[in-house]
């Protein structure tokens, strides 16, 4: 029960992610755009599109789109600029608006080479307009048509490369900019400084929105790192736990074995002398087992301060559950209990403890997260097994929580429990909006049946 990640309230479920009604004005918008937002800053691997890890293919072709409504403006209008406006050949425009636009496409699964491509066509552009009629009073060395197709790679370079090859990238159009300078055509505007600037700011903010993801990325591996520590140290915790009390059981018929052994000559005179070495070695073998448990339990106990009285205390059984039941109801918890007659002595030690280590974890995570649930609890007992079974309502209202000394495994513990007798554990939901908590403990051991 204490694995339930929603809370009861009322008989309904009420999951805190549930995005917005879709009747909501303006809801659907929102929370389309904030999952593009989530796919653009969501690390890419090496020669996989842009939005590639999207789960619907029309965001997965969405940049496809967006560079291909560029290409198909770009393309045209950088013809029509660089025959008309500049005077360039139009069999050179042509070549040059091709070479310059159709690689934003390729930039959508791999913008480094994408890139190259269109900077030396951007270069050889700029060479060629050196010599043309009309380049006085226009831009140069990059037109607008260039500047606005070159901050397109920018964004797709950004949301992809690492930010050593952004810098680079960076540099190299700086660098080319400035070289071309000194070819400067009279009357010219030089464009050189005005695409530094603007692909610095394109590549940092889209740059920026890359290391946001990478960097939500490595959190959310390191949350399922932890997550997984935390799961596999609930587990020894409890295992150790579990072992500590089943030494209590076990050391307390080896201390029985020994006195026996020990005793039997003074109890049974005329014993042969064989047999008196029987039981003499019988009593050896029992009383240094009875010592490798102890100083296993030392090393589980770890001798810290808090393993006092709590530890050695008596271990509680089935005959304990009636005053668990009404220190529970004290607590504000309605609960009924339904104890099956012979049922507290009829369980061997290991199964007594855990049927009521059961009960125990299952109303403490009632208290939790069902306060104020009707709860039923029933213990029966047949030839083969104890069947232990705890079922309580929805949540009706709050009360305090009835155990401080719980561990807070929760459904671990229940498994190691009953995964140690041999038995079986079925839990889950209920359609009302309650928890059931079934347990199955075989009087025997399986295993020693098998053998």
């Amino acid at each position: 029960m204490s694995d339930r990640s929603r809370t009861w309230r009322g008989g309904r479920k009420r999951d805190r992610t549930r995005a917005p009604s879709a009747g909501t004005p303006g809801a659907r918008v929102p929370g389309a755009l904030g999952r593009l937002a989530v796919l653009l800053r969501t690390p890419a691997r090496p020669a996989q599109p842009l939005l590639g890890q999207a789960a619907k293919r029309w965001q997965r072709m969405l940049p496809y789109v967006v560079v291909g409504i560029f290409v198909v403006t770009l393309l045209p209008v950088t013809i029509a600029v660089l025959t008309n406006d500049y005077g360039l050949d139009g069999d050179w425009a042509g070549a040059l608006g091709v070479a310059q636009t159709v690689p934003l496409l390729l930039a959508v699964v791999r913008p480094l080479p994408a890139w190259g491509i269109a900077l030396a066509a951007d270069f050889a552009s700029a060479a060629l307009l050196i010599g043309a009629d009309k380049v006085a009073g226009h831009s140069w060395p990059w037109p607008p048509m260039t500047i606005v197709g070159y901050l397109v790679l920018m964004a797709c370079l950004g949301l992809r490369e690492s930010i050593r090859t952004l810098v680079g990238v960076w540099l190299v159009t700086g660098a080319l900019g400035a070289a071309l300078g000194f070819f400067q055509p009279d009357g010219v505007m030089n464009s050189a400084a005005l695409l530094f600037v603007l692909s610095g700011v394109m590549l940092v903010l889209t740059g920026a929105l890359r290391g946001l993801g990478d960097a939500q990325q490595r959190i959310a591996e390191q949350e399922r790192i932890s997550e997984a520590e935390r799961s596999r140290r609930t587990l020894l915790e409890e295992r150790a736990r579990i072992a500590r009390e089943l030494h209590d059981v076990v050391a307390h018929h080896m201390s029985v074995i020994t006195v026996q052994a020990d005793s039997a000559p003074y109890r049974l005179p005329g014993m042969p002398e064989a047999v008196q070495e029987e039981f003499a070695a019988i009593a050896a073998g029992a009383r240094e087992s009875l010592g490798e448990m102890r100083r296993l339990l030392t090393v589980l106990r770890g001798d810290g301060a808090n393993g006092g009285a709590g530890e050695r205390a008596p271990q509680p059984g089935i005959d304990r559950l009636q005053q668990l039941v009404e220190a529970t109801v004290r607590a504000g918890q309605p609960v009924e209990l339904s104890l099956a007659a012979g049922a507290a002595g009829a369980a061997p030690p290991a199964v007594d403890l855990s049927a009521y280590r059961i009960v125990q974890e299952a109303l403490a995570n009632v208290v939790r997260h069902a306060p104020g649930a009707r709860t039923r609890v029933s213990v029966t007992v047949d030839e083969d097994e104890v069947l232990v079974l705890v079922v309580n309502g929805p949540a009706r209202d709050a009360v305090v929580e009835l155990e401080s000394s719980g561990t807070g495994h929760g459904l671990v513990g229940m498994r190691e429990r009953v995964r140690l007798t041999g038995g079986t554990l079925d839990t889950g939901p209920l359609p009302d909006g309650g928890f059931r908590v079934a347990a199955r403990l075989p009087l025997n051991d399986p295993t020693e049946d098998a053998s």
